[in-house]
């Protein structure tokens, strides 16, 4: 990946440090209440000490009825709350009866965010005690029809909105937050959301879903997490056309303009929140996002999930599938259905990965690697035409206009599916791996649900049962001829909030390939032979904040070994460090 994007810079690396850095500025990193212990008293902080009807009232610090009778009395509580005093446990217990009652997921994920809006440790309490059932729910595949209709469900605003309307004033937008000490930032244009398309303003429930998942699954405190909407219009009709859209009632703004745009977005940021601020760029369509992380991969610390979330958490799917699959990755055939970011980003972090163990040149391990987009199977006849990206994939080979054909001409022993077009891995290209391999891995990655290249079903009925399996979106276990099969999912949640957390409790200051292999690696080691007996190769989400300290201490032991981390002196555990600092939702006691 860093080949590619040292080409478009001009040849120069990350660990470079460009002197075209922008301004320099921000505040210290701090973690606050959270290096206390759970039983340390703190003080309720806002602009003074909250009391009163004014602490019913903050989200971070309100507790509800478990006001013990001493808070009640101290921040003058008494007669604004019913007398009985009950337990956060018990409050969980009321609230997931309460959300379970829903029958529609968009009803539930209304219900959460409200929940989030005005009891905080609370929200995350539910959130991390019951990651596998709410995760869909405050992820994909609910998150899409959210942002779809987020006009009409807007009811208060979650981050900041950076329109046009901005422009020349973002530095003063930015410190209008009230929160100083950000370490993460996730930034949408809203132009590709999901598999959905150009969502333009309402594409900011993937930000909101996404630091609430950095918090309950990384452990990086709510308060250092901002997200923001970058609103320069949208080419949606049926959008410009609802009067209960939120965002800008024009076509996008392209080209210079957009990415003089972006570019004071980003020397704003960095002179606001300094240099150690992790800015995740989010569905930001193909165009955009290469650009994006070539210009600023080596003056700000930036990371795209789509591109390389997805890359290092697909990696480690096929790193922990070899055992299945015998082999090493060198010897195995790779054919995507998708030639985007997703796709590319992927395949290129395969080939690193592939020339790191064998020693090749990456230029010789992507050979291994093939490509159908749209128009077919990418060779090198088509190079005058394809995009930058695309041409490293353009090997030589007769043109091939199908998938169904490719399958048949190239033989892959790996399928994997980034078209974001549903039902296209078909009953006739599921049957021909399978006879071309004892266990092909067939990997549909595409979300949301509706969007996936085929189910979880499918994939064991017409591979009569050997297929592995792993999708984007969540499907229910299957069972075929007797045997449970329990489906993957290769969700970016498990790598980008251990990963930012791993920059972040580091002091990083740029991302570099490595650390997304070392992540890719902490993840595969996370797979038992447990997991293996039913067919997973990925570890259960229960157990997602052990295996984000896990990934975490490996980003932040390749950060300090590439010489980008700066909170010294490395501590002796990374491991035991990371556990420690991950913010936990229990209630703290008031004085």
């Amino acid at each position: 990946m860093e080949s590619f994007l040292k080409e478009k810079r001009g040849g120069e690396t990350v660990l470079q440090m460009s002197p075209r850095a922008t301004p320099g500025g921000g505040v210290e990193d701090v973690y606050g209440e959270d290096c206390a212990t759970e039983d340390q008293l703190v003080t309720p902080w806002t602009t003074s000490v909250a009391s009163g009807y004014n602490l019913l009232r903050d989200p971070r610090y309100n507790k509800g009825l478990a006001f013990k009778e001493n808070e009640r009395d101290s921040h003058y509580l008494r007669g604004l709350l019913p007398p009985v005093i009950v337990s956060q446990e018990l409050q969980e217990k009321k609230l997931m009866h309460s959300i379970r009652q829903y029958d529609q997921p968009i009803h539930k994920y209304q219900a959460l965010m409200e929940l989030e809006e005005r009891n905080e440790r609370l929200f995350y309490k539910l959130l991390i005690d019951n990651v596998d059932e709410l995760l869909p729910i405050v992820y994909t595949p609910t998150v899409g029809e959210a942002c779809q209709k987020y006009g009409s469900i807007f009811k208060r605003p979650q981050g900041l909105y950076i329109s046009l309307k901005e422009k020349g004033k973002i530095l003063e937008v930015l410190k209008n937050w009230p929160e100083r000490s950000i370490q993460v930032i996730v930034v949408t244009d809203g132009e590709r959301i999901l598999g959905l398309g150009d969502l333009g303003c309402q594409g900011m429930g993937i930000p909101v879903g996404k630091l609430a998942l950095y918090t309950a699954l990384g452990g990086v405190r709510p308060s250092a997490c901002l997200p923001i909407t970058i609103d320069v219009g949208t080419n949606n009709e049926k959008l410009l056309k609802d009067d209960y859209y939120i965002g800008l009632r024009q076509k996008r703004t392209t080209g210079q303009e957009y990415y003089d745009f972006l570019d004071e977005f980003m020397t704003a940021v960095k002179q606001n929140y300094g240099e150690k601020v992790l800015v995740q760029f989010e569905d930001f369509a193909n165009h955009n996002a290469f650009e994006l992380l070539a210009k600023y991969g080596t003056t700000h610390l930036v990371f795209n999930d789509d591109i390389q979330g997805t890359a290092s958490v697909v990696l480690a799917g096929l790193v922990a599938s070899l055992k299945l699959l015998g082999g090493a990755l060198a010897d195995h055939t790779f054919l995507f259905l998708g030639a985007g970011e997703a796709g590319t980003g992927i395949a290129e972090l395969i080939a690193l990965e592939i020339s790191n163990k064998t020693k090749a040149p990456v230029e010789e391990t992507r050979k291994k690697i093939w490509l159908v987009d749209s128009k077919g199977l990418i060779v090198s006849s088509r190079k005058g035409s394809l995009q930058s990206f695309k041409k490293p994939w353009a090997h030589e080979h007769e043109p091939v206009n199908s998938l169904l054909d490719a399958v048949k001409a190239i033989k892959p022993t790996v399928l994997i599916g980034t078209s974001g077009v549903g039902r296209t891995f078909t009953k006739e290209v599921i049957e021909t791996m399978a006879a071309n391999n004892k266990r092909p891995l067939i990997m549909a990655l595409s979300n949301p649900t509706s969007q996936s290249e085929c189910t979880a079903e499918e994939a064991y009925k017409w591979s009569e049962g050997r297929a592995v399996f792993a999708s984007g979106s969540p499907f229910p276990a299957v069972e075929y001829n007797g045997k449970l099969n329990i489906p993957g999912q290769a969700n970016n949640c498990y790598i980008f909030p251990g990963f930012g957390f791993g920059l972040v409790m580091s002091g990083t200051i740029r991302v570099h390939d490595d650390m997304l292999l070392a992540a890719s690696e902490a993840l595969a080691n996370q797979v038992t032979d447990e997991h293996y007996a039913q067919g997973m190769i990925y570890p259960p989400f229960t157990n997602i904040r052990k295996i984000s300290a896990h990934i975490a201490a490996s980003v932040a032991a390749k950060a300090y070994e590439l010489g980008v981390a700066t909170r010294l002196p490395r501590p002796a555990d990374l491991v035991k460090y990371a556990e420690s600092c991950m913010y936990t939702p229990i209630y703290r006691n008031y004085r």
